[in-house]
């Protein structure tokens, strides 16, 4: 029971003990403590401030990331556009250059047909001519006093000139 209730000069001993231990620690020990405390609590909140911050940081982050990529996506899309504008263009081009082409050949063709038909007419006129002159020089050339005998030779020498 002794230590139950406890005497006066412990008491006193032990009270003289912490009143001491107290005022030594409240001189040299409770500044710095307190300080590193309110150190501590500052740099905690300045963590925390500054966690804030580089999350509202992250988050324009984010926004502006998200910009940039739609940015890219309608300047794909613009280059893809572009890029599909110029390509029909060329074929439409290529295509004017091949009709222009095929017309430029096709009149050439029918030039050179029409040349030649005209070659080839005046070649047949030509020929006729000869062959007229031809008969007529032998028509000329061979006087007949019968009619019958002229109308006959006549005759014979338009067959020679189908045959030819």
């Amino acid at each position: 029971m002794d230590l139950l209730l406890p005497e006066l000069g412990l008491f006193f001993w032990t009270a003289l003990a912490f009143l001491i231990a107290f005022f030594l620690l409240k001189k040299f020990a409770w500044k710095p403590i307190l300080t590193a405390l309110h150190d501590r609590e500052k740099s905690i909140a300045d963590s925390i401030s500054s966690a804030e911050k580089m999350k509202a940081e992250m988050s324009n982050m984010k926004s502006e990331n998200e910009m940039l990529l739609n940015q890219a996506r309608e300047e794909r899309t613009l280059m893809l556009r572009e890029a599909k504008d110029t390509k029909d263009k060329m074929i439409n081009e290529a295509k004017e250059q091949a009709k222009e082409e095929a017309s430029k050949i096709i009149a050439e063709a029918r030039e050179q047909i029409e040349q030649q038909k005209n070659a080839a007419l005046i070649d047949v006129k030509n020929k006729m001519g000869s062959l007229v002159i031809e008969v007529a020089e032998k028509v000329i050339r061979k006087e007949l006093s019968n009619k019958a005998e002229h109308e006959n030779y006549i005759k014979t020498l338009a067959n020679e000139i189908k045959m030819n």
